[in-house]
């Protein structure tokens, strides 16, 4: 998934440079090792230069555009947000073989080491969860073929696919997810992405 507007980095940051590698290139390399083909969604107009599928007007909607060129057969897919570039091969194998092994759908996570408050719509906190329950979770997520097309059969709408097909009474768990995993969203996380690149 490159399809994002980038409105909180400022520009296309999937396109940005880590050393001599664009980020989407890092996470489509990742992505082809692991599997047996790929599908790169990125933003409408950028199909042809990028070989890829225009994406939506949403993430859901392009998750969907992208799911309509995996080809039928495909038994497990997975998901994963091309702005995490560190995402390495032990993560796809991880969510991989917990499908393979019978989850509908596995996700990486890392434990949430602050306290957490629950607001309400005035910044009133109504609920302070046990943070030793909580995973912040991550990219790759692979899931039963069948069970992601049909969370998104009825054009449902999330922030993440693992939530969709939870809702739609799939078994989700969580595997062991990665610090070095993180998402570049904001400009400091690139500056971040390419001092980790430049120390390698």
């Amino acid at each position: 998934m490159a399809a994002g507007s980038a409105r909180r980095f400022g520009s296309p940051k999937q396109y940005e440079s880590l050393g001599e590698t664009r980020i989407i290139d890092m996470s489509v390399a990742t992505a082809r090792a692991a599997s047996d083909g790929v599908v790169i969604v990125v933003p409408p107009g950028d199909e042809a230069s990028e070989h890829g599928v225009a994406g939506g007007a949403t993430r859901s909607e392009s998750v969907r555009n992208g799911l309509a060129a995996v080809p039928g057969e495909a038994t497990i897919i997975c998901v994963h947000d091309a702005a995490r570039p560190f995402a390495g091969a032990d993560l796809y194998d991880a969510v991989i073989t917990a499908v393979a092994d019978g989850a509908d759908c596995a996700i990486p996570g890392v434990a949430v080491t602050d306290t957490i408050k629950v607001v309400d719509a005035v910044g009133a906190v109504v609920a302070t969860p046990d943070r030793h329950t909580l995973r912040a979770v991550q990219t790759p997520q692979a899931f039963r073929a069948a069970l992601l097309r049909a969370a998104h059969a009825g054009g449902a709408e999330g922030t993440d696919d693992a939530a969709l097909v939870e809702a739609n009474g799939g078994h989700v768990v969580v595997v062991a997810g990665s610090d070095d995993n993180r998402k570049i969203t904001y400009p400091a996380d690139l500056a971040w992405a390419r001092s980790k690149v430049h120390a390698r």
